[in-house]
């Protein structure tokens, strides 16, 4: 098995910590919140790792990137990688609902478990969770905290600041 390495990336939401085996980006741990995340004893640091994940996280925060490419190696159940794949074909910008999503799967009955694979995403960001959003339109669910998921999804919609306070009124 082999060891697994982390960095730690600034951003504007506040530091992400990476993790994974070799280039295998497996976490992204948000700086607070559910989401957060806390190097293991047995990690070991390696502010080397990662370059791609860093450069394009770099790139999406500034602006100049809306899609990802990287090798990812996220752990879980099978409905789970089913819901995650899902996530990942949100256009950016864009929210859909839990329910939405379950019927995009083929389990339109399934939106509670579909909720709880969202929050068990081991990569935020990357796998953009932050665009599912309640039935009502609601900003609810993000393991990084609401303020958060408002602000990637006003980042990625490139709203100004005068967009961004009505989007905060959601």
């Amino acid at each position: 098995m082999r060891e697994t390495r982390y960095t730690v990336q600034a951003s504007p939401i506040g530091p992400l910590v990476l993790a994974g085996a070799g280039e295998r980006l497996a976490c992204i741990g948000l700086p607070a919140g559910k989401g957060a995340v806390t190097p293991k004893p047995d990690w070991l640091r390696d502010d080397a790792a990662f370059v791609d994940a860093r450069a394009q996280l770099g790139a999406y925060f500034d602006g100049r990137l809306t899609r990802f490419d990287l090798d990812l190696d996220p752990r879980g159940t099978p409905f789970q990688h089913m819901v995650w794949a899902e996530l990942i074909r949100i256009p950016p910008g864009r929210t859909i609902s839990y329910g939405e999503l379950a019927r995009r799967i083929g389990r339109p009955g399934a939106s509670r478990a579909v909720g709880a694979a969202n929050g068990d995403n081991p990569l935020p960001i990357v796998v953009p969770c932050h665009r599912v959003i309640g039935a009502s339109g609601a900003l609810t669910g993000f393991a990084g905290g609401v303020e958060t998921k408002r602000f990637l999804l006003a980042l990625e919609r490139g709203l100004d600041a005068a967009s961004q306070a009505q989007l905060a009124l959601l």
